[in-house]
């Protein structure tokens, strides 16, 4: 059954911070993609996530990637994607794993897709976006243990669960992803995002955005902010933290486009962090 989520789940899930906490509690976050020539798409990834209260954000991505990186969001610390030894580093010490923004399906892209594959752990978080759902689609990789969360727009749907898009219905949906290992998270970016989870029966339908969001970059903010609301507010189910950050996410772009045609990505971030703050304060 769908259900309609409204702005009850940010009350749900958005909490004051303690007093006595430190960055080390809201959340490392390992964002990795950028691959020429999409570097525009990690940076608007890690804007998000760091716009959203994560606590330690590290981003791999191309070495000429990062100057433009820190110029955006010196807050984030960054390396070269294709330092193995450092990419090894942090991926065996951070608690969020987002993997795709911007990244090439290429040679580099498949190693780094095996490479996060192999490595991730059991208690972490893995995020695919992007280039690594296309290159997941296309090879035949198994699952980690890893509590798994997709975010496919409609075309990388159809590769990923081998549904048309005429055939992506609610019924249809749920049993592909129902061939996830249990718990996988589904986010169907399309007007009206949906959202799955393997072995739940009812799916959740975003009751805010529109057309004004149809831009590129959208996908990449959003996977930025699910990544930052994951690694915080652990008091509540990692849904309701994916459900939340999607429903922030088009609620802000509903607010900005009562003034604005177009809804840009990077204006989504900047607001964040005072609509968290007006949750808060409700």
């Amino acid at each position: 059954m769908k259900q309609l989520v409204d702005k009850k789940i940010l009350n749900e899930v958005i909490e004051e911070r303690s007093k006595d906490s430190h960055k080390g509690n809201y959340g490392r976050l390992l964002l990795i993609g950028g691959t020429y020539p999409y570097g525009g798409a990690i940076i608007m990834a890690a804007l998000a996530a760091v716009h959203s209260g994560a606590g330690l954000v590290t981003v791999a991505t191309d070495r000429d990637n990062i100057p433009a990186l820190h110029s955006h969001l010196p807050e984030a610390m960054a390396f070269d994607v294709k330092d193995k030894d450092r990419l090894k580093e942090q991926l065996a010490k951070v608690d969020i794993i987002l993997l795709g923004p911007g990244l090439a399906e290429d040679d580099l892209g498949l190693e780094l897709l095996e490479t996060v594959l192999g490595q991730v752990k059991e208690q972490q978080i893995l995020i695919l976006d992007g280039g690594a759902i296309s290159l997941f689609s296309k090879v035949t990789l198994p699952l980690p243990q890893a509590q798994t969360i997709f975010t496919p727009h409609q075309k990388e749907w159809e590769r990923l669960g081998g549904l048309a898009l005429a055939e992506q219905l609610d019924t249809a949906n749920q049993e592909a992803v129902d061939r996830f290992a249990p718990g996988t998270i589904v986010v169907q970016k399309k007007p009206g995002t949906t959202l799955y989870q393997s072995g739940v029966v009812d799916c959740y339908q975003i009751s805010a955005g529109g057309p004004y969001q149809a831009t590129g970059g959208m996908g990449d903010t959003l996977a930025g902010m699910i990544a930052g609301f994951a690694g915080q507010f652990s008091k509540t189910s990692l849904f309701k933290r994916v459900l939340a950050a999607t429903y922030l996410h088009s609620a802000i772009a509903d607010e900005l486009s009562q003034k604005a045609y177009v809804v840009l990505p990077t204006d989504i971030s900047r607001k964040i962090p005072s609509a968290m703050k007006k949750v808060t304060e409700e």
